[in-house]
């Protein structure tokens, strides 16, 4: 599941059925663009992160405004482009609105191709019909890759491992097959509405590359005094994940990363039941994974205008259902 580069403390895996070789510690792009983390600050942690061999990069269009993908675009000059697999989300279910965001994240990122682009926080039933209507994002997605403008697509949301598992029915029915899946992987997770029980043999069977985050829920996780920072990465890094996503947001949280990485070794079974054992009662009814039980992690709910407006091929379809009514 994972090997060590030669003179690097950094785990490499490979992304599903991408073939693409990656890090298995991804740097969290949300973290990046906050208000009061210098970007002199943010571009160091990013090239601190690559110099120490973390390739992977994720990012997402309305983080913090776009100030997250701007810092990351900078980051990566002088050569650092080259070094790293980088990924993005854009938030539009319309074709027109995800074409926008695409050229938009385009332009911050400073490339002229994004190696992954997913669609954001696919949350809701509604979601994959928008998303694969004939007017919907993932026809922008498609016509993008075809241009050159990203290599591969996937999708990500925190809310319910039934939602995803919808997405990628709704896929399988319009013959699409997403490269990667981000989802929320982490010691907690096990217990409650779980997408490691639901989710994760799903994507193992279809060799769909794995992308792990919330593996301390925000932090969250951490406040219920229970697991430490590295136990919670290396669970989740003991899970079949191609890449566990993690915010940094000082240079201490990234060696903190790191030390995860170089002292990971794959867990017995007996660790595994035992720091499970320790999660159960605090996880059983999702207090410390907010981002499933409140609406305080959900971008897109708070700005529908992210999304865009509903095509007038969804809109002629809504009016048809409702005159068979």
């Amino acid at each position: 599941m994972s090997n060590k580069a030669h003179g690097n403390e950094m785990i490499y895996r490979t992304l599903g059925s991408t073939g693409e070789k990656v890090s298995a510690i991804g740097i969290g792009g949300f973290h990046l663009g906050l208000p009061n983390i210098p970007e002199q600050l943010s571009i160091r942690i990013v090239r601190s992160a690559i110099d120490r061999g973390i390739t992977f990069m994720d990012n997402c269009w309305d983080y913090n405004n776009g100030a997250s993908e701007l810092r990351m675009g900078k980051a990566l000059r002088d050569g650092y482009r080259d070094k790293v697999f980088l990924m993005t989300k854009i938030d539009g279910r319309s074709k027109k609105d995800a074409a926008r965001q695409i050229d938009e994240s385009l332009r911050r990122l400073r490339v002229e191709t994004i190696d992954l682009v997913q669609h954001h926080e696919v949350l809701r039933f509604e979601d994959p019909h928008r998303i694969f209507d004939e007017e919907g994002a993932n026809a922008a997605l498609i016509e993008a890759r075809e241009a050159g403008k990203l290599r591969y697509i996937g999708f990500s949301g925190h809310k319910d491992p039934s939602i995803h598992l919808y997405m990628l029915k709704i896929a399988d029915e319009h013959g699409f097959s997403f490269d990667t899946v981000q989802m929320p992987l982490n010691v907690m997770d096990a217990h409650f509405r779980s997408f490691q029980q639901a989710v994760l043999p799903e994507l193992v069977k279809r060799k769909t590359g794995v992308l792990g985050m919330k593996s301390m829920g925000g932090g969250v996780l951490l406040e219920s005094g229970i697991v430490t920072p590295v136990e919670c990465l290396h669970y989740a890094l003991n899970l079949p994940t191609s890449v566990v996503i993690t915010g940094i947001d000082s240079l201490k949280i990234l060696d903190q990363a790191l030390e995860a990485a170089r002292t990971f070794r794959p867990m017995s079974g007996s660790k595994v039941k035992s720091l499970l054992a320790r999660t159960k009662s605090a996880a059983s009814r999702g207090e410390f994974e907010q981002f499933k039980t409140t609406s305080l992690f959900d971008g897109t709910a708070l700005n529908p205008e992210w999304m865009g407006e509903e095509s007038e091929h969804e809109l002629k379809k809504k009016q048809e259902a409702r005159k068979r009514k």
